[in-house]
């Protein structure tokens, strides 16, 4: 369903998520607006399917990013040791320290708001956690017997790495990435409630939690709608990181 709303969701409704309609303000979750409507009469169900995919395109950007980076030095730091484990690991302390949504907001302070900004600020963030994972099963691959004979065979390190030992970490990073998607969310719909997503009247999960605040005393749907959207995209990727086998028991 998420997949379909972020491609191609004129097949889950026609209707248009800017259209204002002033007489239908703040109605109530019904037949005629499944979710309600918000303080302009837009249809909350239609805001909330066009914004996922805002939210999942700075999530998927987000894992791209933090993947790519995060396997390049887990892998580095693994394998290599010494020196570049000593200097790959002091960077990953340094990001850290930093609180994932404070580095967030100084990357998009320095490029900019916007879906793209955000993906890459919220990658950023998580570069450093997934480091930490793929470094320590490639320690365990390292020290195994195939991995031993090709490098006592003569095989050139980039050979070693290539065909002993990334072949043998994708289902550890496949796991890092569901878990990943699921904190990207979550950051992404942050960074959206503090008006960094797409500018208005452009529909983001998080921007609409934003919005629905004042009224959340006598419209709870306002917020609580989109709210639950996210929380059940982020289970939902928790739940896949699961069935990855070994590597699920890395991330865990």
């Amino acid at each position: 369903m998420v997949l379909v709303a972020a491609t191609t969701p004129s097949a889950l409704t026609s209707r248009d998520p800017s259209a204002v309609s002033p007489s239908l303000r703040l109605q109530a979750p019904g037949l005629a607006h499944p979710f309600g409507t918000d303080n302009l009469g837009r249809d909350v169900y239609t805001r909330v399917v066009h914004a996922t995919a805002a939210s999942m395109t700075s999530a998927g950007i987000a894992v791209v990013v933090a993947l790519f980076v995060g396997v390049l030095l887990g892998v580095a730091t693994g394998y290599c040791g010494r020196w570049v484990d000593q200097a790959g690991m002091r960077l990953v302390d340094m990001l850290l320290a930093v609180p994932s949504l404070l580095l967030s907001l100084t990357v998009i302070a320095a490029t900019g708001g916007g879906v793209v900004e955000v993906g890459v600020a919220v990658g950023i963030a998580g570069i450093a956690g997934v480091a930490r994972v793929i470094r320590a099963r490639t320690l365990q691959l390292r020290s195994s017997p195939f991995v031993e004979a090709a490098t006592i065979s003569g095989l050139p390190a980039l050979l070693v790495v290539t065909r002993h030992l990334v072949p043998h970490l994708w289902p550890t990073a496949a796991a890092v990435a569901a878990v990943e998607f699921g904190q990207a969310v979550l950051a992404v719909a942050a960074l959206g409630f503090l008006g960094f997503g797409p500018p208005p009247p452009a529909p983001e999960w998080g921007a609409m939690i934003a919005d629905g605040r004042g009224y959340l005393a006598d419209s709870w749907w306002l917020t609580l709608i989109p709210a639950a959207v996210v929380t059940v995209v982020v289970i939902a990727a928790y739940r896949i990181s699961h069935q990855f086998g070994t590597g699920g028991d890395d991330v865990g």
